[in-house]
């Protein structure tokens, strides 16, 4: 079962439960998968992976913003559906893993401190790729450089 025909199965369900909120996240999927598969990146798992993460942190700092502006209300909204979208996503590593993993990657690029940041950071984000998020990475590599 690819991805496409599991979003529309979870809408079907969503639809049936008469819950909105994973409804309208859903939907959101479902337009990202569609946009894909016009795209001249195609429809693959790495591009829908790419994609979600990318709209995944578009809803976090929107949440962030809204909790600036002390609008819970809408910062509930886009954590929710930043959630429903992680739910499609490979599984995040522990801070604990992309440590022991920066510690190789720090040791096989030869990286010995701060002016090599975008050395590891650049083997990083290949080997981290859908599996961590980039800013934790980067302080990541800033304290282990440090």
């Amino acid at each position: 079962m690819n991805i496409e025909e599991k979003i529309n199965g979870e809408i079907k369900t969503a639809m049936l439960a008469k819950n909105a909120a994973r409804l309208e996240a859903l939907r959101a999927i479902k337009s990202v998968i569609l946009l894909l598969k016009t795209s001249p990146e195609g429809l693959t798992e790495e591009s829908v992976n790419k994609a979600l993460q990318k709209e995944v942190k578009k809803r976090k700092e929107s949440a962030d913003i809204y909790k600036t502006q002390n609008r819970s209300d809408l910062q509930e909204v886009e954590l929710s559906q930043a959630a429903v979208m992680e739910e499609f996503l490979p599984k995040q590593l522990s801070e604990e893993d992309i440590k022991t993993e920066l510690s190789k990657i720090i040791a096989s690029v030869g990286a010995t401190g701060p002016a090599d940041l975008g050395k590891v950071m650049g083997a990083a984000s290949k080997a981290f790729a859908g599996r961590a998020d980039n800013k934790v990475v980067s302080a990541l590599v800033k304290q282990l450089l440090g």
